[in-house]
Order: structure tokens, then sequence, then C-alpha cells
């Protein structure tokens, strides 16, 4: 699907369904798996209707979430666009805008304020105790390439090693991932909501606050960490900051979380780079750029900066 045309006449008829009225402009918003749409009071999320399930994952999930976490799910479901359907979800527009991947000219007080109640709002997702559908929903996660445990960890960095015969990955990054999984918990608990994607893209924040955490695509049981990573890996300048405040809203030995924090990224680029190099010659970007994280992990050591 394109980003104009037939797609924003879907996304103007669905929100019009769903507002009973004329949502007035409605414009694309840059997303990585579906086609976004803003208008002045509504949001509007389309994929293909056999697209990937995550769309669906997030409907299901969004009316139970704890209030004041998200944006209000206003509607969802099947829209007709032409000789096909697609799916759809339409929330409320929330106020404020994304701090950015990075928090890109975002000043140290203010990355700390918005730390501070992002670590708030994700301790309402912690602490929730789903049950029934929602819990079995969130029980079945997506192939999130994220930690699950130190065997999972080395059977990826051992896929790498077999697709590297021509030296694609040095052996210096491969053995730094394998050193790192080896210092990795055996198993990762599965005790709490998470949202395992909630980067610094995926907030809405006006002033020094937050207002909304959104896409609950990738939302799974798992364990706080897995979320205090996203925090901090995308904080840009910000990154010894975020530590330090979920540090001390947790209670969490700031050298605890750096070792949590540096496994989840382990897990994470050793899945991407797995995937990236088994595809096309044309993903080479992709895998130069996952060559280059990956030295940042384990040679530059991204979460001991004072062990360089």
């Amino acid at each position: 699907m394109g980003e104009a045309g037939p797609d924003r006449d879907a996304a103007r008829a669905v929100a019009a369904a769903v507002l009973g009225r004329d949502p007035g402009p409605m414009a694309p918003a840059e997303s990585a798996s579906h086609h976004v749409y803003v208008g002045r009071a509504v949001v509007v999320k389309l994929i293909e209707a056999d697209g990937h399930p995550r769309l669906g994952r997030e409907i299901a999930l969004a009316p139970h979430l704890p209030a004041g976490l998200t944006a209000p799910l206003l509607g969802s479901g099947l829209h007709r666009l032409g000789t096909r359907d697609v799916r759809y979800a339409c929330y409320a527009r929330a106020p404020g805008a994304s701090p950015g991947m990075g928090m890109p000219g975002v000043d140290g007080g203010t990355a700390r304020s918005l730390a501070e109640a992002a670590v708030g709002r994700l301790g309402l997702l912690h602490g929730w105790t789903p049950d029934g559908d929602v819990r079995r929903t969130l029980d079945e996660p997506p192939d999130h390439g994220g930690f699950v445990g130190r065997a999972a960890l080395l059977a990826d960095i051992d896929g790498l090693r077999a697709l590297s015969g021509s030296g694609a990955v040095p052996r210096r990054l491969l053995d730094g991932l394998a050193a790192i999984a080896e210092r990795a918990p055996l198993t990762a608990r599965t005790v709490v909501p998470v949202h395992a994607d909630c980067h610094w893209g995926n907030w809405l924040a006006r002033g020094r606050s937050v207002t909304a955490l959104l896409d609950f695509e990738w939302a799974r049981l798992g364990e706080p960490a897995d979320d205090w990573f996203f925090l901090a890996r995308f904080s840009g300048p910000h990154r010894e900051a975020v530590l330090d405040v979920v540090a001390r809203a947790t209670a969490t030995p700031k050298e605890t979380l750096r070792a949590q924090c540096e496994v989840r990224e382990a897990a994470h680029l050793a899945s991407d780079l797995r995937t990236t190099l088994g595809r096309s010659a044309g993903q080479a970007r992709s895998a130069a750029d996952r060559l280059r994280e990956v030295h940042e992990l384990v040679t530059a050591r991204r979460w001991w900066p004072h062990a360089r």
C-alpha cells in the first residue's frame, strides 16, 4: 500500500465511520510496519488483512491495558479497499509529540524528567495483572528477537558463525557476543507484562512529561529489564542519566542494569544480523549497520564506559 491515494481514502473512511463525522485532513506518519495516518482527533493504522498479525495482537490488548498508559482504542476491524481487505485500528489522538529515537535536541534536564515519567508509566504496565484471554495473548509472544535464555543466544551466535565462513562477521565480534552470552542467565523470566519496544520513538511527550506509550504490537510477558533496555539504549547522549533514573526508581544496582541491557542488546543484534545475513545481497547496508552496532557493543563496551 502506498502513502497516498486509496490508503489515505481508507484512513479517512475509517475515521469518519468511527467518529460519525468528517475527520478533517489526515496526514501520513512514519511507520516501519503499518500505514499510519494522523488527523486532528484520531490516528488510524492500516495493514493488509493477510499481513503480519501484530496489529491484531495490539487490538486485543488495547481495551484491557491500565488506564492512562496509552491512547484509547476507538474502533477496529476490516475495511474493504478495492478488491482486498485491510485491517485497521483507530485511536484517539493523544496530546504531545514523540521525543524521537536518540532524543535529538532534548536537553539533559528534560531527558531525566521524561525518563522519570516513562519509568512511572511502565510501572503501571509491569504492575498490571492480566487474566483470561488477555494473559494468553501476552503468553504467546511473537518472534521478538529478544533475550529468552543463554542457550537460545548461543544458538543464534553459532548460526552467525555458520553464515560467516567468508568472514562476513569478524571472529572477534563473534567471540565478544559469545562472551556476553556465557555471562547471561540460563533463562529469562516471564513474570510481568512488558511493552518490549518502548524506545523513545514510541512515546508521546509534552513539556517534561510523557502523555502516552504507543504501539503495543510486541507486548508480551517478560521481565522489567526488557523495557529498561529500550529506554536506555535509544536515549542517545542521555543513556547514563536514564540508567541512573531506572536504578533509583527500581532500587536496582546500576551495574546489574548494565549487564541486563548488554545481554538484551546482544540477543537483538545476533537475531537481527543472522536474519539479515540469511537474505540476499540487497541487505548489505543493513548488515553493515548491525555490524557497527555489534562493534559498539562488544569492542567499544557500550554499556561499560568506565571499562574502556
